[in-house]
């Protein structure tokens, strides 16, 4: 075996809960890049196994490979940083490699922390290809030639970064992810949830709490119409899945290539349902309609507060007028809406929170979420924040959008209140008659995400990780 790239388990209540564990899309990105140089690869996705490092350390050791890679998020770097322990100790020989959103803002903490050989920064496939070309095809131990790493220098100990890899300007000449490398029939037995897609990379807006445009550019780079639909015909085909998601920060950002991925859904015939993501100042009756037409089920907003001038110290750059002038549209074009906002955003008062929930209330969207401000390395607020010291926790592992982790006293607030007020947010928007008259089928899993999210964690003395972490993408990706 040439790779073998791990998802680490990631303990997740919405996962615990639900059951929303999806396939690890930006793992499947690399090994059919990989695949497609003719390198052979694993994927171990422990976040579905849950077999935990020592035993997937042992199952790495059986494959013997020249390469072991894992992804780590913030809050689950010192997971992956307990599988690289034991997997370094199985393999002492293998190259050990780290990416992923924390790895690439935190590179030298990580090379410190960790025993890994190399953090790839950034996107990371024509890096893993690269890496492998050298490191195995042409036996190089010498890696300071290939862009977009960091590493330490095993002469001198000192951390070393290469020339920043350019991004990949052709998102067509990507191979489909690998999703045959992973036990796909395993992710839920709806699959309703395994129909993750990728149709574009790079956000050119600047919202002071999000990593997108650091990680992906400020340039907006898409997949073309045509290949977009070639990937929904493989899972509609293939993997006989109807229920698509496409994961992009904003699907909608370039109007007429969203209705010509509507249209050439349609001109294929393809029965599906999707979901996709749109900034409320976005969005028309006209293309929403259209969407709607050749599938589309639901759109997400990123509204994150009820409070014009908490908005505008976001630098979020829309207004509450947009925000309800979005959701109308798309409940008129028969759309279902989810909509996400944030609490405890620095500068914000109780008032202001109440504002945020009141307004989610009079929206009237499906689905709402909520989260905690959570100054992510890597972002503007995180600079700032950290500059000011008011992040009073640097337990990555509390990195959850559930637990406050900013010194809240020192900003005329505290820590309980702004909990208190999350969950506040979930009982008043998902308890009210006229809601749960519409939507029965919420009342048990709503009890379970309570539950699992709130009631159990203070039993047991620990904190528990919200369920809406991966969902909450465009607020905290």
């Amino acid at each position: 075996m040439d790779v073998i790239l791990i998802n680490p388990y990631d303990e997740n209540a919405v996962k615990n809960s639900l059951g929303f564990i999806t396939p690890p899309l930006n793992l499947m990105y690399l090994a059919s890049s990989l695949e497609h140089a003719s390198f052979s690869v694993k994927i171990i996705d422990d976040d579905l196994l849950q077999r935990g490092y020592h035993k997937v350390s042992q199952m790495a050791a059986k494959l013997n490979p020249k390469i072991i890679a894992l992804t780590a998020t913030t809050s689950t770097i010192k997971t992956a940083m307990k599988y690289i322990k034991s997997i370094k100790k199985a393999l002492p020989n293998s190259l050990s490699v780290l990416g992923g959103p924390h790895p690439t803002f935190m590179p030298a903490e990580v090379l410190k922390d960790t025993r890994v050989d190399v953090v790839i920064l950034g996107e990371g496939e024509e890096t893993m290809v690269h890496l492998a070309s050298d490191y195995i095809d042409k036996e190089r131990q010498d890696i300071s030639s290939i862009s977009g790493i960091a590493y330490t220098d095993p002469q001198t100990r000192v951390i070393k970064f290469t020339q920043p890899r350019p991004l990949i300007k052709d998102l067509d000449s990507l191979p489909l992810p690998a999703r045959h490398l992973v036990p796909f029939d395993s992710y839920n037995a709806s699959k309703d949830q395994s129909g993750g897609m990728i149709t574009s990379r790079g956000c050119v807006f600047s919202c002071g709490y999000c990593t997108s445009s650091l990680i992906m550019g400020k340039k907006f780079r898409s997949r073309s119409p045509q290949n977009v639909v070639d990937e929904i015909e493989e899972l509609y085909y293939h993997y006989k899945i109807r229920d698509i998601a496409f994961l992009d920060d904003t699907f909608l950002l370039n109007k007429k290539r969203a209705y010509a991925i509507a249209q050439e859904i349609k001109d294929r015939g393809l029965d599906v349902n999707f979901v996709a993501s749109s900034r409320v100042d976005m969005v028309n009756y006209n293309l929403l309609q259209k969407l709607k037409s050749s599938g589309m089920s639901t759109l997400y907003y990123g509204v994150e507060s009820g409070s014009q001038r908490i908005l505008d110290l976001m630098k979020k750059g829309i207004t509450l007028k947009q925000a309800e002038d979005a959701v109308k549209n798309a409940k008129k074009a028969g759309l279902n809406v989810l909509t996400s906002f944030i609490l405890g955003y620095p500068g914000e008062t109780k008032e202001d929170m109440n504002q945020t929930i009141d307004f989610s209330i009079k929206l009237k969207p499906d689905y709402s979420q909520y989260s905690i401000l959570t100054p992510f390395p890597g972002t503007p607020i995180y600079r700032e924040l950290n500059g000011k010291g008011l992040i009073s926790s640097k337990n990555w592992d509390k990195y959850t959008v559930l637990e406050p982790v900013l010194d809240y006293e020192k900003m005329g607030l505290n820590k309980s209140m702004v909990k208190r007020k999350l969950v506040e947010a979930y009982l008043k928007f998902y308890t009210r008659p006229n809601y749960l008259l519409k939507h029965r089928y919420m009342i048990k899993e709503i009890f379970k995400i309570i539950l699992r999210s709130f009631i159990l964690p203070k039993l047991k003395g620990d904190t528990g990780k919200g369920w809406y972490q991966d969902m909450n993408k465009s607020s905290h990706s």
